[in-house]
């Protein structure tokens, strides 16, 4: 109360010296306004979207070498300058995870600051426990208006599906989906989403009673903007693409239709033959050979189109903002799930350790507290969310939280943030679990020897340095601080075949 007192005889001693030097006569109302301004609770909008890739967003191809930010060819790549602002006016994180590379866990472990082990929904298609607190759940008690629009993939495996009975904290929950990836949306004469369709189907219906997901999602997003922009609010939009069927709607189909896609260098012969075990489980993914790469390459460009209809999307979310004077007020968030490997040592999809499939994208942006462009590189899981942003509202809760409250390293006055920290993130089920710093990953598996990967000298992932002598104090070192994290957190994969492993 104090330093609110001494707040508001600044601000009135400014706002008397102005008339005093002949500025405009400040009224009764906006000085009331002003002082109301300095406590004002931030707002929150988090943009998620699926199984996308971080590589395909051009904040990201800017820092990374130019073999690595265009692994498709010199060139070939999506632009994204609406999500690229995200990171020109606030910061960009280069090594962030996901704490599982499957849709139900990461999701989990990102609302509520736990390892998916912990959330009942370590596998897809799992539920979410309502036993525990959500971000949402925390900000809701704080007063906050809280909706969530889009994908939920923590209620079961339906598609099309709306009207989950819990919420998980969000109070406007009418448009969250129980799953489901069609890229249009049947409706009724009215508005009400009856199903998911194919673009074929939709091209048969009128035009009234069709719309992209992607522009469904956005446009509820932006009604429940406009109700709620008077109050402190917390929304999360989550867009179902870019995730596979891998097809971008009118104009964004043909955007990218001159790029002349070629095969990354990890598909290469050479290096397929010495693959690691749990880089040929295919089972939820397709293997990639010569013939399937020359019939998918234009899944690439649909991909890419994907990805510039989202940033289209989200360049309308910014501009509400900028049109409502919310800018500086709200922290605004753009994160995945998962990747996708699209075509990176022969893979489709995700689900394996490799940086196209478990780093995601994370951008953040809140002008009150974050400096501009700033460039993060301490390793991070969205386990790290749920604390970090609940610090950076100055929100107080009594939740226990397995991630760390990173908030700091986004406000100090460092333009380039590095350390040394080691996290970890592991399949769903405990196969494998992976240490990850800035630098260096392991991956220790049940079923094979471990890996250990210099992302710095080695980005592409190809060389095993786990029985290289001058890597022996690294190793050893990734794997304590795993084992001690992995029985911290009572992690599933605990019990992993040390067959291989030294001491």
């Amino acid at each position: 109360m104090k330093h609110k007192n001494l707040l508001l005889v600044s601000l009135i001693f400014a706002i008397s010296f102005m008339s005093c030097k002949g500025q405009k006569t400040v009224t009764n109302q906006e000085k009331k306004e002003v002082v109301l301004n300095t406590t004002q609770k931030p707002n929150l909008i988090i943009i998620h979207t699926d199984e996308h890739n971080f590589r395909t967003i051009s904040a990201y191809q800017k820092l990374l070498p130019e073999a690595q930010a265009f692994v498709w060819g010199k060139g070939n790549n999506s632009k994204t300058p609406n999500i690229d602002k995200l990171a020109e006016e606030g910061a960009i994180a280069t090594s962030y995870y996901c704490a599982s590379p499957v849709c139900t866990p990461s999701r989990a472990s990102l609302m509520t600051g736990l390892h998916p082990g912990s959330t009942g929904a370590p596998k897809n298609g799992m539920h979410i426990r309502e036993d525990i607190p959500t971000f949402a759940t925390i900000l809701r008690d704080q007063g906050y208006a809280t909706s969530y629009v889009g994908k939920w993939h923590l209620a079961g495996e339906e598609k099309y599906v709306f009207g989950i009975k819990y919420k998980a904290g969000f109070d406007d929950n009418r448009y969250m989906m129980k799953g489901g990836h069609a890229p249009y949306f049947s409706l009724t004469k009215d508005g009400a989403v009856i199903t998911g369709i194919n673009e074929k189907v939709a091209a048969k219906l009128p035009k009234d009673e069709v719309i992209h997901l992607t522009d469904f999602f956005t446009n509820k997003a932006l009604e429940i903007l406009e109700r709620d922009k008077n109050k402190p609010f917390a929304l999360m939009l989550s867009i179902p693409d870019p995730h596979t069927p891998d097809y971008a709607k009118p104009p964004y189909n043909t955007m990218y239709e001159d790029l002349k896609i070629e095969a990354p260098k990890t598909m290469d012969a050479k290096y397929t033959a010495i693959k690691p075990k749990w880089a040929k489980d295919q089972k939820n993914n397709e293997a990639i050979g010569k013939k399937a790469f020359k019939n998918e390459k234009n899944a690439l460009k649909q991909y890419f189109g994907m990805v510039s209809h989202i940033d289209d999307s989200v360049g309308r979310i910014l501009q509400f903002l900028e049109d409502n004077n919310l800018t500086e007020n709200t922290i605004v968030i753009f994160t995945s799930d998962h990747g996708d490997m699209f075509f990176e040592h022969n893979r489709r999809n995700k689900g394996v350790p490799y940086e196209g499939s478990a780093r995601i994208p994370f951008l953040i942006r809140y002008p009150k507290k974050i400096p501009s462009g700033k460039v993060i590189n301490t390793a991070y899981t969205n386990v790290d969310f749920t604390p970090t942003i609940l610090s950076l509202m100055n929100v107080k809760t009594a939740a226990k939280f397995q991630g760390l409250d990173t908030s700091d390293d986004f406000t100090n006055n460092k333009k380039e943030v590095n350390s040394d920290r080691i996290t970890y993130f592991a399949k769903s089920g405990g196969w494998w679990a992976s240490a990850v710093s800035d630098r260096y990953k392991l991956v220790i598996d049940k079923k094979e020897k471990p890996y250990l990967f210099d992302l710095q000298k080695d980005p592409d992932e190809l060389i095993n340095f786990y029985y290289d002598a001058a890597y022996a104090g690294i190793a050893k070192m990734m794997q304590t601080e795993l084992f001690k994290q992995m029985k911290m957190y009572d992690e599933p994969g605990l019990k992993l075949n040390q067959k291989y492993i030294t001491e």
